[in-house]
């Protein structure tokens, strides 16, 4: 088996800490989705490509004609489904996703990994050793929702510059955001 490999965290919140209502998103910003599939779709070696993980109930919330997501390894968490979802890889825990991806043929195809949902995956991945930077939409509107980010130690994860993310404030429909990158020394 390979070494184990750093991952990330992808997630939009919104100022009162919601990430979702009733299973969706409870805003829609193209910025923030284009943002979003560029940088997880995104590669630099040609013929890879990123690997996304996720609970059952955020795959679950994808609209199936965008399931699954294109251009990525899609991975779903779940003790409870018995097959995988169509296009996508079954895992029963992110440690087992996590060790799957350090298996062929994953370790000869796949360049990044991104954890993107929900919360109590957010929470079991910020805690792992191997996460180590945080992509986070800062959405400065505080929307109805039913599920929170669990937080982060800012002492841990200091926020860093990165080249490829836009450090300029955004605005779509009167709603202002920022992407913020959080990174944890290694």
């Amino acid at each position: 088996m390979a070494s184990m490999r750093k991952f990330s965290c992808l997630v939009a919140v919104a100022d009162n800490g919601g990430i979702g209502k009733e299973n969706r998103l409870p805003w829609h910003l193209k910025g923030d989705m284009k943002f979003f599939s560029h940088l997880t779709s995104t590669v630099a070696t040609e013929g890879k490509q990123n690997a996304v993980i996720m609970g059952r109930n955020t795959w679950e919330s994808i609209p199936k004609k965008y399931r699954p997501l294109p251009r990525r390894l899609n991975i779903v968490l779940s003790r409870k489904m018995s097959e995988p979802p169509e296009g996508a890889v079954l895992c029963s825990s992110l440690q087992d996703a996590l060790d799957r991806l350090r298996s062929a043929p994953f370790t000869d195809t796949v360049e990044k990994v991104f954890v993107i949902g929900g919360a109590t995956v957010y929470e079991e991945a910020m805690q792992h050793h191997q996460c180590y930077r945080l992509y986070i939409t800062h959405i400065y509107k505080d929307f109805e929702c039913d599920v929170k980010f669990p937080g982060f130690d800012k002492r841990i994860y200091k926020e860093t510059r990165d080249i490829d993310v836009s450090s300029e404030m955004q605005e779509e429909k009167g709603i202002r955001y920022e992407f913020k990158v959080y990174q944890k020394d290694m």
